[in-house]
């Protein structure tokens, strides 16, 4: 069964270098749910009464998707698809406040600066020349950062949910939504490290 990749050190560092950010975010997503088939094929249980010589003689369509052991898929879930989910999740959440926060560090501030005042500076007279009004001011990387942030979120549901939809087929369970499954994985996961706040009577 393939393993996602470890949860990386998050960092402003790391969010704005949009080449790791990304290639973390397509590993875990092949390592898990690209291959969820493969992966909960793993999970089927050979037959324990070992080989049948008589079942050569016979043709019996042999089903492609097995369903798997409950418990068998229950664990695949908790151990190895909502910690992944966790982990992407985490990262996508830390970015998006980086790209939302100020960004004094950004080495092309000075170069955008310049350009704002360069903007103010100018003469438009679009009579004379009818694309003076036109200015694109180069992006910061906050700006980039944030739009990545929606299309990685976006692409992160569609996963989830077609990775969901696979999961329900295979384990032949009526369970919740993704969402709600996730929830609770997560609420389970508060109270078995004693972080819950039961209300006191």
């Amino acid at each position: 069964m393939s393993q996602p990749p470890g949860q990386p050190r998050l960092s402003p560092q790391f969010c704005f270098s949009f080449g790791t950010l990304r290639d973390f975010l397509r590993l875990s997503r092949s390592s898990i749910d690209d291959s969820i088939t493969q992966n909960l094929n793993a999970l089927v249980t050979p037959a324990r009464t070992g080989f049948d010589p008589s079942s050569t003689s016979k043709r019996t369509p042999r089903s492609f998707a097995e369903p798997i052991d409950s418990e068998a898929c229950q664990s695949f879930k908790e151990k190895v698809l909502f910690p992944s989910w966790k982990a992407r999740a985490e990262v996508l959440s830390y970015c998006g406040i980086v790209a939302t926060s100020p960004d004094p560090d950004d080495p092309e501030a000075t170069i955008l600066e310049l350009e704002k005042q360069r903007d103010r500076e100018r003469i438009v007279d679009e009579r004379l020349d009818p694309y003076s009004g036109r200015f694109f001011p180069r992006e910061a990387r906050t700006q980039s950062l944030a739009l990545l942030m929606r299309q990685e979120r976006a692409v992160e549901n569609i996963v989830r949910s077609r990775t969901w939809d696979v999961i329900q087929g295979r384990c032949g369970t009526s369970s919740p939504s993704w969402q709600d499954a996730m929830s609770n994985w997560e609420a389970a996961q508060k109270l078995s490290k004693g972080d819950g706040n039961p209300t006191s009577s």
